[in-house]
């Protein structure tokens, strides 16, 4: 088998020094002051002669960047239950890759702290520092691994907002709080004034931006906000507490089980929407049945993915004005599971 040609046998070939065909390849700014055309010529034509392809890896090394962009995710996202709603945001992230002509890398055997969650922690950081930048996709994330990519100044951009009381977290995100607000206003103008919130009260800032976005609306229309912690309740029991409280209107997060309720609600036989409304707050990582009949908002994952890639090159790029948090608009979509009174 014929020996691969190398910088070295173009050098000879040429009558130049090894540096030179480097600057002719590299095309580095001071190129043509240590270059003269008629050296640059010759390094051409060897070229040419013996075929010599350069070594992506070799020149993005000598740029000091490799081309390769890590995508890391905190949960599995290929199971046949959670692919719906993964998957658009790494066709946002493909295709910015695409239209950056780089590569992608993802991220897979970190060791996970919990059954359900990977960490970078343990992994020395080798693994994603091959990379030029990378980009964090997960629903919780891991602060520690967050301030630890802003200590050692690497460039990298979360999917979803994320909050730091050191330093500026790069995010892009999704406008949860005035989306949620949208969906509240839509029920008041149809004469709902009971309406109950079921869904996550925990510490996460999509958690909190929902429940702001719904007591924003609640408390300027001068009502008082009934707000109930999803994690306490089966199906039956969320029904029992709108029951109780005479609510005629309900929004839910995103994974609380909307197709349990609505059915629970049903075969009580109230009318879904008829005695009772209900609105989904964003998709839930199991993507339902008959999504598009659901009144609520949609999630701009793919442009979130595609908004990520566009950070995170800025950043690499060292750009001087790089909006480094973002929140991009949700989608409201009218649906067929609210109604007036």
């Amino acid at each position: 088998m014929a020996q691969r040609v190398t910088q070295a046998d173009v050098a000879r070939l040429a009558g130049v020094s090894q540096a030179t065909v480097s600057h002719v390849l590299n095309g580095t700014a001071d190129s043509k002051q240590r270059v003269g055309d008629a050296a640059k010529s010759r390094v051409l034509d060897a070229i040419q002669r013996t075929g010599y392809t350069a070594n992506p890896v070799a020149q993005a090394l000598a740029r000091g960047r490799n081309s390769i962009i890590g995508v890391f995710t905190y949960e599995s996202v290929f199971p046949t239950g959670s692919a719906d709603y993964y998957t658009p945001f790494l066709e946002g992230i493909e295709a910015g890759a695409e239209e950056s002509g780089v590569d992608l890398l993802l991220f897979t055997s970190a060791p996970s702290r919990s059954s359900h969650q990977r960490t970078l922690s343990n992994t020395g950081w080798n693994r994603v520092s091959i990379t030029d930048g990378c980009i964090l996709l997960g629903r919780q994330g891991d602060m520690y691994d967050i301030e630890a990519l802003l200590a050692q100044k690497f460039p990298f951009v979360f999917i979803g907002r994320r909050d730091s009381s050191k330093q500026v977290v790069p995010f892009i995100g999704a406008d949860y709080r005035n989306a949620t607000r949208d969906v509240i206003e839509r029920l008041l103008t149809l004469g709902h004034s009971r309406i109950a919130f079921l869904g996550d009260l925990g510490p996460s800032e999509s958690a909190r931006d929902r429940a702001r976005g719904y007591r924003d609306a609640m408390t300027a229309a001068g009502l008082r906000p009934m707000l109930f912690n999803s994690d306490a309740f089966s199906a039956d029991e969320a029904v029992d507490i709108l029951l109780d409280h005479s609510a005629t209107a309900a929004v839910l997060g995103a994974d609380y089980r909307a197709e349990e309720i609505r059915a629970e609600a049903v075969g009580r036989g109230l009318s879904v929407p008829g005695d009772l409304s209900l609105a989904i707050l964003g998709q839930p990582t199991t993507a339902l049945a008959d999504e598009q009949r659901w009144t609520g908002f949609r999630v701009p994952r793919e442009q979130m993915g595609l908004e990520s890639f566009r950070l995170l090159s800025g950043q690499i790029e060292e750009r001087q004005d790089l909006e480094l948090q973002r929140l991009l608009p949700c989608t409201f979509v009218e649906g067929e599971t609210v109604t007036a009174l």
